[in-house]
């Protein structure tokens, strides 16, 4: 799954588009196969000796695995099966089993409190709003039967389409109810989760809430995802974080990727419970397992995180996402045989990015036009889409291509075709002429093999130091494996803190990242209901992104009509707790709005004091222009504080420093300073008194005015006599 930030481009260079992709990773470290001593499994023994026979040094028949999946078994180590012991700190109470194991007692004890209780408060949930049932207790029959093959194809029929292009969503939903109607509950929890979101479908969140609630009682994990998001946003229900944990829970127990991203970030940051590093890890090592373990060569399609509150002030933000007709012009350019176009082109389309489809037909064909033009970097991908559709020979082709023009994606594809034959040699050879150019997949695959000792020497630390510049690239299987060394302390000191970072990291490189985009074309179509819940959703998966964007869209619009009962106050206390979650992730635009919040009273309280020390946490630590501009203000005039002038001049200096756009309003400010200076020091100065020296009354008499009259007619008098003309 791609990432986004600053990605290396193929060759290093910057592309016409300032395409800023990343690498598909191809390495799957979480494999946990019986290796032999020298990290071979027995079965690829088996293989490598029939390929040997077969004259077939660098591929394997169509029969058994693909390259890609051998690659995926052989590039990485096994950091999942290192020792659990080192997961705990030497010395410490804490018990060795799982989050899962943690939970699973209590289950049972959960169900009869939930369906027994006649008057349950807040913190347990009454009989009719139970959402899991001992078995056997009231489960219909009828939704017991096994699935038929017909409701199994239409389901998976509906899958794909609606995971492929965007043509085919409308017969894939059509297909999904046809499903949903047969009983497929499946099918019928993910047209809750598009009805909820407003996903392809219109948005009907009655409807949704009553389908979360009654495939909750059979125990699908999905729905006790959807119920718990529903209490934690309090979204057509009265918010209960209370019933939230145990919907969120019993969905995780269960297998619910989202639930267990939802608990790992609440562990994380002690969301209405106990802060627990250990949960969290556990809970996001557990999503980082299955979002590595479903990397392909492409990467997935990139996720585009668009920050609202950055697009609304700031005229000239650049979301990266490309116009249409930005697009069309390229598009243009290419038929037109531009080369740097044409494979600019087919990266966007391959890699699904700045808001472009994924398309690999597209993708093919901009290549192949870039290839014949002498492209190595066009070649270099025809390499990969070539290994991903199983034709290793044409793969091979172009990766040796590409490869002797200097081509670093070239050489790492090369290495992976090498590694995969077993010549570590050359393997190793290519890996480090790729990562020389500052390729982030020569890294990760050089990395790997320091890791797991494959044609040298192991060695944690190089392992280490090849993942860390990996994952200043982006890529995804880099943080993965950094993050889990870290947990179990494989080369270095074991931190908690540090893995659980890295995973959640990795978590949120998953497939359901996508729906950022999608969240955002609410946005932008004026569908602000449709955008708020995606968001709220995401927000609480600890999307920092998604948590500001949440709380922006209550800041502007107040309420926007799902918390009819509560009015605008209620859209702004919502809007203060997501504020307060970005900051708590560092966004230091969110530290200020908390401030300001509390400064005019937003969904809490006037508390300048509390204001002033928000304030000041993002003028420290994020070096915020915005706050340290509000605290020379507030020093200024004393709120929240002691009045000073001084330190209310060095934080006006402070901001002009750190932003040009600081500068005028900061000129202002210090204009008015200097002022204030002035009358202080003439109070100071007695100025009362040198007034008082200057009374002509006292000086001249009452008459005074009688001989200043005199003075000036005599001056004008002597002025007339001079200026007379000279006979």
């Amino acid at each position: 799954m791609a990432l986004p930030g600053t990605i290396p481009t193929c060759e290093n260079p910057v592309t016409p588009l300032g395409i800023s992709l990343e690498e598909g990773p191809v390495s799957d470290i979480s494999d946990k196969k019986k290796v032999s001593k020298e990290g071979i499994s027995e079965e690829e023994e088996e293989d490598e000796e029939k390929a040997k026979e077969d004259g077939n040094v660098f591929g394997i028949s169509t029969e058994d695995r693909d390259l890609a999946n051998a690659i995926k078994i052989l590039a990485g180590g096994d950091l999942t099966a290192a020792d659990v012991s080192q997961w705990y700190a030497e010395g410490t109470d804490e018990e060795e089993d799982s989050i899962a194991a943690k939970f699973a007692h209590k289950k049972n004890f959960w169900l009869e409190a939930l369906t027994q209780s006649e008057d349950a408060s807040d913190d347990v949930l009454d009989e009719d709003d139970a959402v899991a049932r001992q078995d056997g207790d009231s489960a219909d029959p009828e939704e017991e039967r096994e699935l038929t093959p017909e409701k199994s194809k239409l389901y998976v029929r509906a899958t794909a389409l609606l995971e492929g292009s965007r043509s085919g969503k409308e017969e894939g939903y059509h297909l999904l109810r046809e499903a949903s109607r047969l009983g497929h509950h499946q099918a019928r929890v993910q047209l809750a989760w598009a009805q909820l979101l407003g996903s392809g479908l219109l948005q009907d969140i009655p409807a949704a809430l009553k389908a979360f609630q009654e495939l909750a009682e059979t125990g699908l994990p999905d729905a006790h995802m959807g119920l718990g998001f529903m209490y934690a946003a309090g979204i057509a229900v009265n918010a209960s974080q209370s019933r939230a944990l145990v919907h969120y829970t019993f969905g995780a127990l269960e297998g619910s990727s989202w639930a267990q991203m939802a608990l790992g970030y609440r562990y994380w940051s002690g969301v209405t419970v106990q802060t627990s590093c250990e949960k969290a890890l556990d809970f996001y090592r557990k999503v980082a397992n299955k979002v590595a373990g479903s990397v392909t060569l492409s990467g997935g399609q990139a996720v585009q995180r668009v920050r609202l509150l950055d697009e609304a002030e700031n005229p000239g933000y650049n979301s990266g996402i490309l116009d249409q007709d930005l697009v069309e012009y390229y598009q243009l350019l290419a038929e037109k045989g531009d080369v740097q176009a044409q494979v600019g082109l087919g990266q966007l389309h391959y890699q699904g990015a700045r808001g472009v489809a994924q398309d690999q037909r597209r993708a093919l064909h901009y290549f192949q036009q870039a290839a014949g033009a002498g492209s190595a970097v066009a070649m270099a991908f025809l390499g990969k889409i070539h290994l991903e559709q199983g034709d290793n020979k044409t793969a091979l082709d172009y990766f040796q291509r590409a490869a002797d023009m200097g081509n670093p994606v070239g050489q790492s594809g090369l290495g992976l075709m090498h590694l995969h034959a077993r010549d570590y040699e050359k393997a190793l050879k290519y890996f480090s002429q790729a990562a020389e150019q500052g390729w982030v997949d020569g890294q990760l695959q050089l990395g790997n093999m320091y890791f797991s000792g494959l044609g040298v020497a192991r060695d944690y630390k190089v392992a280490n130091k090849y993942f860390s510049l990996a994952s200043q690239s982006g890529h995804v299987l880099a943080y993965y494996n950094l993050a889990q060394m870290h947990a179990t302390g494989t080369g270095m000191m074991r931190s908690c803190q540090t893995a659980t970072e890295l995973f959640k990291n990795v978590a949120e490189r998953g497939k359901w990242g996508e729906k950022m985009m999608e969240a955002h074309v609410h946005y932008r179509e004026g569908r602000s209901n449709e955008a708020y819940v995606t968001y709220a959703l995401l927000a609480e998966l600890g999307y920092e992104v998604a948590q500001s964007n949440s709380a922006f869209l209550l800041d502007k619009a107040g309420d926007i009509g799902l918390f009819p009962e509560e009015g605008t106050n209620g859209g702004l206390m919502r809007a203060l707790m997501y504020w307060g979650r970005a900051a708590a992730q560092g966004y230091s635009a969110a530290q200020v709005k908390l401030g300001d919040y509390y400064y005019y009273g937003l969904g809490a309280a006037v508390d300048y004091e509390l204001a002033a020390s928000h304030y000041r946490l993002a003028s420290e630590q994020q070096h915020n222009a915005q706050a340290m501009f509000n605290l020379g203000y507030m020093h200024e005039k004393g709120l929240g504080m002691k009045q000073d002038v001084h330190l209310a001049k060095r934080c006006y200096d402070m901001a002009a420093e750190t932003s040009a756009d600081a500068k005028v309003p900061v000129a202002l400010a210090l204009t008015k300073l200097r002022l204030l200076f002035a009358v202080k020091y003439l109070h100071e100065s007695r100025w009362q008194e040198w007034l008082l020296l200057l009374s002509l009354d006292r000086l001249l008499g009452p008459n005074w005015d009688l001989y200043l009259i005199s003075l000036l007619v005599g001056l004008l008098g002597i002025v007339l006599y001079l200026r007379r003309p000279q006979l």
